[in-house]
């Protein structure tokens, strides 16, 4: 039997309605690097001057952000 790695993922949207500077992806992405996430697609949202970041990590314990819960 095979065994799949298991993600966990992660998205948000940076910037301003005035755009998003290059530096601040650039320290968002170092950020999430040095927490061991890795980009997978950053883009320009339909009619937006913001940015979105979607990366993914392997899934463990000791690797599993904390999240918020829906009250």
């Amino acid at each position: 039997m095979t065994d799949f790695a298991q993600w966990e993922y992660r998205v948000e949207t940076i910037g301003s309605a005035f755009g998003t500077k290059d530096e601040a992806i650039q320290d968002t992405l170092d950020e999430w690097g040095e927490e061991g996430w890795e980009a997978i697609n950053v883009y320009t949202p339909s009619n937006s001057a913001k940015v979105t970041i979607v990366a993914k990590r392997p899934l463990t314990r000791t690797s599993r952000r904390h999240r918020n819960l829906p009250s």
